[in-house]
């Protein structure tokens, strides 16, 4: 063994030694208690960024805690395979997406395993594998079979860049979540999944995740979008069917005084033929399918509109209104189609006051008139006014007995509404999971028969832009129908591919069963996920069909869990130079050259210790180096005591209590702040501790078993951290090899924890006036007391008046003075 730590062989050595012994292989062990720690699966897309070094880092040190504390632990790895840069990576290249993504694969599994991460690569699952989307399809079937599964034209979210089309999660502020280009609106018929029926149990169980950070289940909220009120129904001047409006305020429907359409409402589009408002209806229509959500509705942003020529009624009042369309109404919120009532809403008022339409005030509140002109609209809830029957009803009365005379009526009824829309999982790409449905002239959509899953995805050369590639490909398209025999067309869209997400951890339970998905009893040992490590950029995107996808197995019998995990980590982006990094920035930095250069250990040290875990880490090699330096120096310590005897006995000192105090002190801190996901905290903790162990190395008499003994813990400490160092320490100091990692964790013992003496602190009025010493055991009248009859204190004190004296227990005494 060198002197000098050298980390390459050191890493080199360890490495081939778990791969040998399979050393994290995990299987069902009943009499233990389980621990399924993940994290959010990797895209393949060519070698790993510094983003997936902190992700996984984190989640292996506590995996590899977890392990020392006697948990039977899961620790799997697999690859979000399918996707549009493999794709279009083919089309650039010219090569098979499979071919690039199993070049990608490869090279980031060496990446992986050269950072040393303890994974069970028995049960790597691939999604681009017939074997894992195999699934995927059984899983289609099922919803198709309970009505979940549906499809339908209508409007759309279209990336020009990626051409395909989106789901709503993923149209961020506009623009594509993958590729940030402008996405536009387009009628296309789609296969959806009913999300919404979920939606009530997807928003309630939010409240039962208390492991969860409160951002994420905000998030979710807002996303799922409750609201309470009343959908009414508006009849229509020359048209059989009502349009149906969603309102929580009821009591302000006499103030009414038009309804204003989403432009790609179904009547809008009617409209358009009409030869007198046909021609500015269809400009309209086209211009705002140009424009992106976001910026429609964007506060602040100009309100525009077009009248339809069309008429309604009130169905309150008879009232005749008119119909306009607006960019501030979306399709997909409510019905697409509001009530404006611009005395009480503000947009509707900008609105009015723009194209000079009726402004009525129906509910009275304080400083509002009943009559005359409005200098902006009042939303407060008051009296009601100009409201027929209704009028002198409070608002909450109002809402009451007007919903109850609209059911009496039958025009409408008290009513939820949830700002989620349906699921849209086609996409007009080529390297996803296949729909396995079949068009037949005579029996129409049919779906592929279980038996005959998978439906393989063909090998697929000179892929190009536009429209579905596989309905280019003749011999997957042309097929026989199962019903009837004759001739059929395959579905030639392929599934989004975040359902490929939506379920993989439950297949690493049983990652090779080839009859279900899963057996439920393995999931039953395993699930939930104890913890779930990823980004915050997947709050409403993955996360939300993930749960939706639990509940839906649930309701399939496979499960019986309501939520799939217990605990999720989000943790911080990976920044340098202010910015996060990223290839278009030009501000990476490559994992292989860091660990070439200074070792996995070193860097798995640093991305762990510079920054709290759920914050930004900016990235520098400073604090790279110090890292390295720390391990050398703790190697240094761990040599030089191993040349002197380590049976030899010293004095019971007062420096030897100190240590064996400090010792324990540091385990306890580790221990609490790996439970809390606090790594960095926990590393200051043992580089305190080898502060104090050199001190004691260099000084007289040590104590050389008190010394092994600590040198010891400090190796078992390190071990989630920089394993590979750890167990070359722990076979330096004559442990048998390779045995730290399956070690049991330090324990903690208080009594040997607790401090001789504390300092307490006393201050008057806020400032530090003294100090003193005192025992652990101290009492808060004991602290006053010593306090005021300290002579500094009293110096300070004198000819004034103590108010009040306050104690924070075995820290502080704050006098109060006047």
């Amino acid at each position: 063994m060198s002197d000098r730590y050298e980390f390459e062989a050191v890493e080199q050595k360890w490495q081939r030694h778990w791969a040998e012994t399979d050393q994290f292989r995990t299987e069902m062990l009943p009499d233990r208690p389980k621990f399924y720690i993940l994290e959010m699966l990797p895209y393949p897309s060519g070698a790993l960024h510094m983003g997936h070094v902190r992700n996984y880092s984190l989640g292996d040190s506590i995996a590899r805690f977890r392990r020392m504390q006697g948990y039977n632990v899961l620790h799997p790895i697999g690859w979000d395979a399918f996707g549009l840069p493999a794709e279009n990576a083919a089309i650039k290249n010219r090569i098979p997406p499979g071919k690039w993504t199993q070049d990608n694969i490869a090279r980031m599994k060496r990446q992986c395993k050269r950072m040393g991460w303890a994974y069970d690569w028995s049960r790597e699952v691939t999604t681009c594998l017939p074997e894992y989307y195999r699934w995927n399809q059984w899983f289609f079937l099922q919803m198709y079979e309970r009505r979940l599964a549906y499809k339908k034209k209508g409007t759309v979210n279209w990336c020009r860049e990626c051409q395909t089309v989106l789901a709503n999660e993923q149209v961020v502020d506009g623009r594509c979540w993958r590729d940030g280009s402008q996405v536009e609106e387009r009628e296309l018929e789609q296969w959806y999944w009913r999300i919404t029926e979920y939606a009530r149990e997807l928003l309630e169980d939010l409240d039962r995740l208390a492991g969860w950070p409160e951002r994420v289940l905000t998030m979710q909220r807002n996303w799922i979008g409750r609201s309470e009120g009343a959908g009414i129904q508006f009849p229509i001047e020359g048209v059989a069917d009502p349009i149906q409006v969603f309102t929580t305020r009821l009591d302000t429907i006499f103030g009414a005084t038009f309804l204003v359409l989403a432009p790609e409402h179904e009547l809008v589009r009617r409209w358009q033929d009409d030869p007198e408002q046909g021609p500015e209806l269809r400009a309209f229509v086209e211009e705002m399918r140009q424009q992106d959500r976001e910026s429609r509705i964007a506060e602040g942003g100009e309100k525009r509109g077009v009248f339809t020529g069309q008429w309604a009624r009130n169905p309150y009042s008879g009232e005749r209104i008119p119909i306009w369309t607006a960019n501030f109404v979306l399709l997909e919120y409510g019905t697409g189609a509001i009530m404006a009532v611009p005395a009480h809403d503000q947009r509707d008022f900008e609105f009015a006051r723009k194209y000079d339409l009726k402004i009525r005030v129906v509910v009275q509140s304080e400083g509002v008139p009943a009559e005359g002109e409005l200098e902006h609209a009042v939303a407060d809830y008051g009296v009601l006014v100009n409201s027929g029957e209704f009028t002198g009803l409070s608002s909450e009365q109002a809402q009451r007995v007007m919903g109850e005379a609209a059911r009496e009526q039958g025009f409408g009824e008290a009513t939820i509404t949830y700002r989620l829309r349906d699921w849209g999982i086609s996409r007009q790409r080529y390297w996803g999971t296949p729909i396995p449905m079949i068009n037949c002239p005579k029996c129409g959509t049919v779906p592929v028969p279980e038996e005959d899953l998978p439906v393989l995805l063909p090998e697929a050369e000179g892929l190009e832009l536009g429209g579905s590639p596989l309905a280019r490909v003749p011999e997957f398209v042309n097929t026989r129908c199962p019903r009837c025999g004759g001739e059929g067309r395959r579905e030639t869209d392929t599934m989004d591919t975040f359902v490929d997400s939506s379920w993989y951890f439950f297949r690493y339970a049983d990652p090779h069963n080839d009859q279900l998905p899963y057996d439920p009893e393995v999931v039953r040992y395993w699930l939930p996920v104890d913890l779930y490590i990823g980004g915050i950029e997947h709050a409403v995107l993955h996360l939300i069909y993930m749960r939706f996808f639990n509940k839906v197995m649930r309701d399939l019998g496979l499960v019986k869990l309501d939520e799939p995990v217990k605990t999720l980590f989000t943790q911080g982006m990976v920044i340098k130079d202010g910015a996060k990094m990223s290839k278009s920035r030009g501000n990476t930095v490559s994992p292989d050259e860091v660990v070439e250069e200074y070792g996995a250990d070193a860097v798995r040290l640093f991305i762990q210790f510079c920054a709290p875990p759920e914050g930004e880490l900016e990235w520098n090699h400073q604090g790279l180096e110090g890292c390295s330096r720390f391990l050398r120096r703790l190697w240094r310590v761990a040599q030089e005591h191993r040349k002197i005897a380590p049976t030899r006995q010293g004095r019971g000192t007062d420096e030897s209590r100190a240590l064996l105090r400090k010792l324990h002190q540091t385990i306890e801190k580790v221990t609490q702040d790996l439970e809390r996901m606090h790594q960095n905290t926990a590393l200051a903790a043992i580089m305190e501790l080898l502060n104090q162990v050199s001190v004691y190395h260099d000084g007289e008499g040590a104590d050389r078993s008190l010394l092994q003994q600590v040198l010891e813990t400090m190796a078992l400490l390190m071990s989630p951290f920089a394993p590979h160092f750890a167990e070359e320490m722990w076979e330096l100091l004559g442990q048998p090899p390779g045995t730290a990692a399956t070690s049991s964790w330090p324990a903690f013992e208080p009594e040997l924890a607790r401090e001789d003496e504390i300092q307490v602190v006393v201050q008057i009025n806020g400032k530090v006036r003294s100090r003193f010493a005192a025992s652990p055991a101290i009492s808060g009248e004991e602290m006053e007391a010593r306090a005021l009859a300290d002579e500094r204190v009293q110096a300070h004190t004198e000819g004034k008046t103590v108010q009040k004296v306050i104690v924070v227990p075995k820290k502080l005494v704050n006098i109060v003075v006047r």
